[in-house]
């Protein structure tokens, strides 16, 4: 199967260890892909370069098979796309640059952008230049899902969002996806990536240094516990079995256990002979998991 969005050995050297060097990523056709890293790392110079801003100087993107920098102007009748810094043009309303987008593209509507506009409880009677930086965002939002484009490419799409609206663009992305959309999107915010992506790649310096399938994450087979025994004997005694302990907490007679589920059993029936005060299943997070993964490629 061809990749719906193809990045091969993408590089762009500024110099003094900036850009991105050879990244390489795939993304199939309906999938919610997540791009995440620190500030700088190199999410935004792979993002324009996937818009057709960038000419890379070695590597290429393709986007539904065409050049993203040799064929830019047909990429962009497929793709809608909020950047990362939004400044609009002009001194139009709210509702007037939206209805200029709708017409600009060919595609979409402006009920839709409305039902959006609602949702998001955007004001779009509002002079775009005037509007926070909030607004600003869920313009742009409105802008790119009410286009109908077939990819969604989203540098940093809630920021200056609050929970509440974070969680309504959540909901909406995955509306997204069941329409058979493609999603790419960069974040920093662990948490919803987590929650909306299928895939995320992880880059650093430049370069891709993991790329995860959530459902690993999600589900699990190797789960944590944390445990507290009543007695030192008992604490000393479980710390002598054959268990993966990951931390121990002495002076609160804790501990941490990893363990594979296919084990959890005979975890169950050990710990019939010990007195706990505790014991609790620790849910690993995707921001737990790429914590440990920066800590080791550091």
């Amino acid at each position: 199967m061809v990749a719906y969005i193809d990045i091969d050995h993408l590089t762009k050297d500024y110099g003094k260890g900036r850009g991105v060097f050879d990244v390489s990523l795939e993304v199939e056709e309906g999938e919610i892909y997540g791009f995440v890293g620190v500030n700088g790392a190199g999410k935004t110079t792979t993002i324009r370069h996937m818009m057709g801003f960038l000419k890379p100087d070695e590597g290429s993107v393709t986007i539904k098979g065409l050049d993203a920098t040799k064929s830019s102007a047909e990429v962009k009748r497929y793709v809608s796309y909020i950047p990362g810094e939004i400044n609009f043009p002009g001194d139009t309303t709210g509702e007037e640059f939206l209805k200029n987008q709708i017409y600009l593209s060919g595609r979409g509507s402006w009920e839709y952008a409305k039902e959006l506009s609602d949702l998001l409880q955007l004001d779009v009677t509002a002079k775009v230049r005037s509007m926070s930086k909030g607004m600003k965002q869920k313009t742009a939002i409105v802008s790119a899902f009410a286009s109908a484009a077939d990819i969604l490419i989203m540098d940093e799409p809630t920021t200056g969002l609050d929970p509440l609206m974070r969680d309504i663009f959540l909901d909406l992305i995955k509306q997204e996806k069941e329409k058979g959309k493609t999603i790419f999107m960069s974040s920093h915010i662990f948490q919803e990536v987590e929650e909306a992506c299928d895939r995320v790649a992880v880059i650093q310096e430049g370069k891709i240094i993991d790329v995860i399938d959530m459902e690993t994450i999600r589900y699990n087979k190797n789960k944590y516990y944390r445990m507290e025994f009543k007695s030192l004997k008992d604490f000393e005694h479980f710390l002598r079995l054959d268990y993966q302990i990951d931390k121990i907490k002495a002076g609160d007679l804790q501990l941490f256990v990893q363990i594979h589920d296919k084990d959890i059993n005979q975890l169950i029936q050990d710990l019939k002979y010990f007195d706990l005060v505790y014991f609790k299943e620790v849910k690993v997070t995707f921001e737990d998991y790429i914590t440990q993964t920066f800590k080791e490629e550091v």
